[in-house]
């Protein structure tokens, strides 16, 4: 599965951890605050997600793009400590 994500952390602590953490699960920075992965499987993703979670807080702003699920795109979005996922349907 082909994911990316895009980062807004809150403060330098929260940014390194954030980097830190992506590059022990494989992603590659391609942009400034921009990552990505084609070899990350389901269960390493909610691995991602949990660990991600615990670092941020509810000034951090992190999406996660991913495809495909369920045949379309998929943007998964941490603000203020929630978790939403939006699928794009054509």
């Amino acid at each position: 599965m082909f994911v990316a994500v895009a980062c807004e952390f809150a403060n330098d602590d929260h940014r390194k951890s954030g980097y830190d953490l992506l590059a022990q699960y494989g992603f590659r920075k391609v942009l400034k605050d921009a990552f990505e992965s084609v070899t990350l499987s389901e269960t390493a993703l909610n691995r991602l997600k949990k660990d991600l979670d615990r670092i941020a807080d509810s000034y951090d702003s992190i999406r996660l793009y991913q495809y495909p699920v369920e045949g379309t795109l998929a943007i998964t979005s941490l603000k203020e400590k929630k978790w939403r996922r939006l699928i794009v349907k054509a």
